[in-house]
């Protein structure tokens, strides 16, 4: 006897139907998974007959035969333990002609226990938003996945165990619907317990910070340790502006494919991730055997902080390359190519030397110029060409030290940036850009035109500095950030002669500095 269950998966972070198609038929007893099955799918085997025979069902002793289509391709998983189950009952005669007339009104997503009880698994919400724009209404999943799948505008049922699911076929116990449109239930949550006024002094680092915030822009911090860099990065996310709704969605995907949606259950704040420079490149920028998104993807929509930016591995800031231009991660492989989303603020943090006090007022630096050369050209010309604003940072001194509270709060410094991205928002409503740094070629001369000697300014610049096409490209979105800021319809050639103190690298390389 034949029996197909609607079950889904996942192609990077996107989700797609898959039947569970299940034959039994006489013969040698076994259990065969075709339709290109990984080691976790093969494993639910042993999984799925031992969770039948627990919750009080019958154990097929013939040939089983299950295939996965679209079989040409792979399924990772361990979700696929619930509907093979019930593919099994149904085809062995198990279940009654009302429970096989209802296997077709659900989809079926859960891991099994040995006892029976369904678990959860990762990758629930992109799977079931899939399944939402193929018409699928209803879905029964575990009770450890609630969390993700009330945003996916589906009605659904909370498994505690496959008993509970065949009663549920049986119709013994009803369908409880819920909201349909759970999504719009979607609230900011946002607790923050640090403020900007808490750094002493670094003026021009957090106006550069602020003008970050207000257009997406990557930033380059430089200085001896105690400075300041770090607790100025670890309070940029207190003046990021909210999140959109449709970027909340984006985010809650990402998490879901990697099981970290719970980590994050009522902090619906931007992501901010500070991995440490051991890090490997797979896992800053994604892939393994079974792609899975990277920190650079983690941190989309939201902040990748690299503290030491000098010490990670060579290797691992050049793979930062596409996504800081393109805003994705492609990750090739024979059979598939998947793509992540990485639209990030890359918020960099480093010393001037190994020893961290080269060009200090006070302390002397112990490295040779062979080590401190040796030490910047980790950060390579390509690399430096995609950060927009890069400022130095000089040691506090005593009087602004003792000082309680400096410049503008968090929250004084939020309004500012929030009204500048209102105003992008307008400029952008026609296009999928969400800020200025990632606008397009296009975009730029449309929204960038140049003030009066703006021209002479840049092509002094260009010719002095040696600056690249790009370069000019982001002094442009830079320019045009500032004067979002200030209200201003045009930019003004104040506004790029300002950009040029966050581009001290343009004057002298990193090596110089």
């Amino acid at each position: 006897m034949l029996c197909s269950i609607t079950s889904a998966c996942l192609k990077g972070i996107e989700g797609y139907i898959v039947n569970v198609e299940v034959d039994i038929a006489a013969g040698m007893p076994s259990l065969t998974l075709v339709g290109l099955p990984d080691q976790e799918v093969k494993e639910a085997k042993d999984r799925v007959l031992a969770a039948i025979r627990n919750s009080g069902f019958d154990s097929p002793i013939k040939k089983i035969t299950i295939n996965l289509v679209p079989a040409e391709i792979k399924k990772s998983g361990t979700h696929f333990d619930l509907p093979i189950a019930l593919g099994i009952l149904g085809a062995s005669g198990q279940l009654s002609d009302t429970a096989i007339a209802n296997l077709k009104k659900y989809i079926f997503i859960g891991s099994l226990g040995l006892t029976g009880k369904v678990h959860g698994c990762a990758g629930v919400l992109p799977m079931l938003i899939a399944l939402k724009r193929k018409g699928k209404e209803k879905a029964i999943i575990s009770q450890d996945n609630l969390e993700e799948a009330k945003y996916a505008a589906m009605a659904y049922f909370s498994a505690q165990n496959l008993k509970q699911v065949v009663d549920l076929l049986e119709e013994k116990i009803p369908f409880e619907q819920e909201l349909k449109d759970n999504s719009e239930n979607l609230s900011i949550q946002e607790v923050y317990t640090e403020d900007f006024s808490e750094v002493k002094g670094q003026t021009l680092a957090k106006r550069a910070l602020e003008i970050a915030a207000a257009g997406g822009h990557n930033v380059l911090m430089m200085g001896p340790p105690g400075t300041g860099k770090s607790m100025l990065a670890k309070r940029f996310a207190t003046i990021l502006p909210p999140l959109e709704k449709e970027e909340m969605l984006e985010i809650l995907q990402i998490y879901s494919v990697c099981g970290l949606l719970n980590k994050r259950k009522g902090n619906f704040q931007r992501p901010f991730r500070d991995p440490h420079h051991t890090i490997s490149n797979i896992a800053l920028i994604g892939g393994g055997q079974n792609p899975r998104p990277g920190e650079v993807s983690l941190a989309h929509n939201g902040v990748l902080f690299l503290d030491e930016f000098a010490e990670f591995s060579r290797t691992s800031l050049e793979v930062l390359r596409e996504p800081l231009e393109t805003f994705k991660v492609t990750i090739a492989r024979a059979k598939e190519t998947l793509t992540f989303p990485a639209k990030f603020t890359l918020i960099a943090a480093m010393n001037p030397c190994p020893c961290g006090y080269h060009g200090h007022n006070v302390k002397v630096c112990n490295c040779t110029p062979v080590q401190i050369s040796r030490y910047k050209a980790k950060i390579s010309g390509p690399l430096l060409d995609r950060i927009d604003l890069t400022v130095n940072l000089l040691p506090v001194n005593f009087s602004d030290w003792e000082k309680k509270a400096q410049g503008p709060t968090s929250k004084e410094i939020r309004e500012k940036v929030i009204a500048a991205r209102k105003i992008q928002k307008e400029r952008f409503k026609n296009s999928t850009t969400t800020a200025n740094a990632f606008m397009s070629v296009a975009q730029i001369k449309e929204f960038c035109a140049l003030p009066k000697d703006g021209a002479q300014v840049l092509e002094l610049a260009m010719k002095k500095l040696g600056l690249s096409a790009r370069s000019l490209d982001k002094i442009l979105k830079t320019a045009r950030t500032i004067a979002d800021l200030e209200g201003s319809k045009d930019i003004k050639k104040e506004h790029l002669m300002e950009v040029f103190q966050y581009r001290p690298l343009d004057r002298k390389g990193v090596r110089d500095i």
